[in-house]
Protein backbone atom coordinates (compact mmCIF):
# COMPACT_ATOMS: atom_id res chain seq x y z
CA UNK A 1 0.00 0.00 0.00
CA UNK A 2 2.72 2.52 0.45
CA UNK A 3 4.34 2.03 -2.77
CA UNK A 4 0.45 3.09 -4.43
CA UNK A 5 0.52 6.41 -2.15
CA UNK A 6 4.12 7.40 -3.14
CA UNK A 7 2.63 6.49 -7.10
CA UNK A 8 -0.04 8.39 -6.39
CA UNK A 9 2.31 11.13 -5.01
CA UNK A 10 4.51 11.08 -8.07
CA UNK A 11 2.12 11.37 -10.45
CA UNK A 12 0.77 14.37 -8.58
CA UNK A 13 3.42 16.15 -8.67
CA UNK A 14 4.28 15.39 -12.32
CA UNK A 15 1.08 16.95 -13.37
CA UNK A 16 1.24 19.84 -11.62
CA UNK A 17 4.95 20.52 -12.17
CA UNK A 18 3.79 19.70 -16.31
CA UNK A 19 1.30 22.17 -16.00
CA UNK A 20 -0.89 18.50 -17.04
CA UNK A 21 -3.36 19.47 -14.40
CA UNK A 22 -4.61 23.02 -15.74
CA UNK A 23 -7.33 22.39 -18.89
CA UNK A 24 -6.54 24.71 -20.65
CA UNK A 25 -3.34 22.90 -21.21
CA UNK A 26 -5.25 19.94 -22.31
CA UNK A 27 -7.51 21.92 -24.35
CA UNK A 28 -4.84 23.43 -26.79
CA UNK A 29 -3.09 19.81 -26.77
CA UNK A 30 -6.89 18.84 -28.14
CA UNK A 31 -6.96 21.87 -30.57
CA UNK A 32 -3.35 20.66 -31.54
CA UNK A 33 -1.41 23.88 -30.38
CA UNK A 34 0.65 22.20 -27.67
CA UNK A 35 1.87 18.94 -28.16
CA UNK A 36 3.72 18.38 -24.31
CA UNK A 37 0.62 16.43 -23.17
CA UNK A 38 2.36 14.28 -25.88
CA UNK A 39 5.41 13.78 -24.18
CA UNK A 40 4.06 13.46 -21.02
CA UNK A 41 1.65 10.34 -21.96
CA UNK A 42 4.48 8.73 -23.96
CA UNK A 43 6.77 8.21 -20.52
CA UNK A 44 3.73 7.55 -18.77
CA UNK A 45 3.30 4.60 -21.38
CA UNK A 46 7.04 3.75 -20.90
CA UNK A 47 7.12 3.65 -17.27
CA UNK A 48 3.79 1.88 -16.57
CA UNK A 49 4.85 -0.82 -19.22
CA UNK A 50 8.06 -1.47 -17.83
CA UNK A 51 6.18 -1.54 -14.18
CA UNK A 52 3.45 -3.84 -15.47
CA UNK A 53 6.22 -6.51 -17.36
CA UNK A 54 8.51 -6.28 -13.66
CA UNK A 55 5.37 -6.98 -11.99
CA UNK A 56 4.06 -9.76 -14.07
CA UNK A 57 7.42 -11.27 -14.01
CA UNK A 58 8.55 -10.87 -10.32
CA UNK A 59 5.76 -10.07 -7.59
CA UNK A 60 2.43 -12.30 -7.03
CA UNK A 61 0.00 -10.14 -5.59
CA UNK A 62 -0.86 -6.72 -6.86
CA UNK A 63 -0.31 -4.01 -4.11
CA UNK A 64 -3.25 -2.38 -4.19
CA UNK A 65 -5.74 -5.44 -3.94
CA UNK A 66 -3.68 -8.19 -3.16
CA UNK A 67 -5.10 -10.43 -6.02
CA UNK A 68 -2.96 -12.12 -8.35
CA UNK A 69 -0.77 -10.42 -10.40
CA UNK A 70 -1.33 -11.26 -13.89
CA UNK A 71 -2.47 -9.62 -17.27
CA UNK A 72 -5.84 -9.42 -17.77
CA UNK A 73 -6.99 -9.13 -21.46
CA UNK A 74 -10.34 -7.69 -22.24
CA UNK A 75 -11.36 -8.03 -25.33
CA UNK A 76 -12.62 -4.93 -27.48
CA UNK A 77 -16.10 -5.00 -27.65
CA UNK A 78 -19.37 -2.28 -28.07
CA UNK A 79 -18.90 -1.41 -24.00
CA UNK A 80 -15.22 -0.37 -24.12
CA UNK A 81 -15.82 1.44 -27.95
CA UNK A 82 -18.80 3.24 -26.38
CA UNK A 83 -17.07 3.83 -23.30
CA UNK A 84 -14.41 5.29 -24.66
CA UNK A 85 -15.92 7.78 -26.67
CA UNK A 86 -18.55 9.29 -24.02
CA UNK A 87 -14.99 9.51 -22.00
CA UNK A 88 -13.46 11.02 -24.70
CA UNK A 89 -16.05 13.85 -25.30
CA UNK A 90 -16.33 14.69 -21.49
CA UNK A 91 -12.36 15.28 -21.36
CA UNK A 92 -13.12 17.26 -24.54
CA UNK A 93 -15.72 19.33 -22.88
CA UNK A 94 -14.27 19.71 -19.43
CA UNK A 95 -10.82 20.16 -20.87
CA UNK A 96 -9.25 17.31 -18.36
CA UNK A 97 -8.86 13.78 -17.20
CA UNK A 98 -10.11 12.20 -13.85
CA UNK A 99 -6.70 11.54 -12.78
CA UNK A 100 -5.29 15.09 -13.26
CA UNK A 101 -8.63 16.53 -12.46
CA UNK A 102 -7.40 15.64 -9.04
CA UNK A 103 -4.42 16.88 -9.27
CA UNK A 104 -6.02 20.20 -10.41
CA UNK A 105 -7.81 20.46 -7.07
CA UNK A 106 -4.21 20.47 -5.39
CA UNK A 107 -2.62 23.09 -7.36
CA UNK A 108 -6.10 25.28 -6.55
CA UNK A 109 -7.96 24.53 -9.23
CA UNK A 110 -11.33 24.16 -6.88
CA UNK A 111 -14.13 25.12 -9.84
CA UNK A 112 -12.82 21.78 -11.39
CA UNK A 113 -14.57 20.00 -8.28
CA UNK A 114 -17.89 20.35 -10.53
CA UNK A 115 -16.09 18.25 -13.03
CA UNK A 116 -15.33 15.95 -10.26
CA UNK A 117 -18.85 15.50 -8.90
CA UNK A 118 -20.19 14.97 -12.50
CA UNK A 119 -17.69 11.92 -12.87
CA UNK A 120 -18.66 10.41 -9.60
CA UNK A 121 -22.46 10.76 -10.46
CA UNK A 122 -21.46 9.50 -14.75
CA UNK A 123 -19.98 6.45 -12.53
CA UNK A 124 -22.70 6.15 -10.38
CA UNK A 125 -25.36 6.19 -12.83
CA UNK A 126 -23.32 3.80 -15.00
CA UNK A 127 -23.30 1.47 -11.82
CA UNK A 128 -27.21 1.42 -11.79
CA UNK A 129 -28.04 1.07 -15.15
CA UNK A 130 -25.07 -1.74 -15.58
CA UNK A 131 -26.83 -3.43 -12.35
CA UNK A 132 -30.29 -3.34 -14.08
CA UNK A 133 -29.72 -4.22 -17.26
CA UNK A 134 -27.38 -7.25 -16.48
CA UNK A 135 -28.68 -10.72 -15.17
CA UNK A 136 -26.37 -10.35 -11.56
CA UNK A 137 -25.21 -7.10 -9.65
CA UNK A 138 -22.35 -4.88 -10.57
CA UNK A 139 -20.61 -5.55 -7.17
CA UNK A 140 -20.28 -9.42 -8.01
CA UNK A 141 -19.00 -9.19 -11.52
CA UNK A 142 -15.29 -10.23 -12.03
CA UNK A 143 -14.73 -9.54 -15.35
CA UNK A 144 -14.32 -5.72 -14.87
Amino acid sequence: MPLVVVGGLVFGFGLGLSHMARPEVVLDFLQFEDFGLVFVLGVGSIVAGIAFAIGVNFLDRAPLTGRPYARRLKSFDRSVLTGGVIFGVGWGISGICPGAAYASVGIGNYPILIAIGGMFIGAYAQGLWRARTSDEPAATSTSD
